[in-house]
């Protein structure tokens, strides 16, 4: 569509980075270094603040490694959260650590709790339930 910004929020495969090199503007989950290495726009690096096996992302002692590349800022993977409050704590988590690592972007919160991401700092947050709701 002419005129618009396409992200991709989801995982990046290193053997699409081709694609998203030519229609992306910016990845929100990056967690590879092989996918670091091809990838020429900016991203997001996506971190794992809860060590969660079953989620990607990578740990927060792995930023510095990626910090070479386009990383502009940083982005969550935490626990699934029955309440928006119940993010707070790693939405602040995250905040912290992207200004340890001078970054300024952070992707956070969803439709569930983006006003609780954007109390602590959310520079983008992925309200795409509350978009199409009947």
């Amino acid at each position: 569509v002419r005129g618009s910004e396409w992200h991709l929020i989801g995982p990046l495969q290193s053997n699409k980075v081709k694609i998203v090199n030519r229609t992306c503007e910016l990845v929100h989950s990056l967690d590879s270094d092989s996918a670091a290495r091809r990838l020429e726009v900016p991203a997001l690096v996506q971190v794992n603040l809860a060590g969660e096996g079953s989620k990607g992302g990578i740990g927060p002692q792995e930023i510095p490694a990626y910090l070479g590349y386009a990383v502009r800022g940083l982005s969550p993977m935490p626990p699934a959260a029955s309440t928006p409050e119940e993010s707070r704590a790693w939405f602040a988590r995250l905040r912290e650590l992207a200004s340890e690592h001078g970054l300024r972007e952070l992707s956070m919160g969803t439709t569930q709790d983006y006003a609780v991401a954007a109390e602590e700092g959310a520079t983008y947050v992925r309200v795409g339930s509350i978009l199409f709701r009947d």
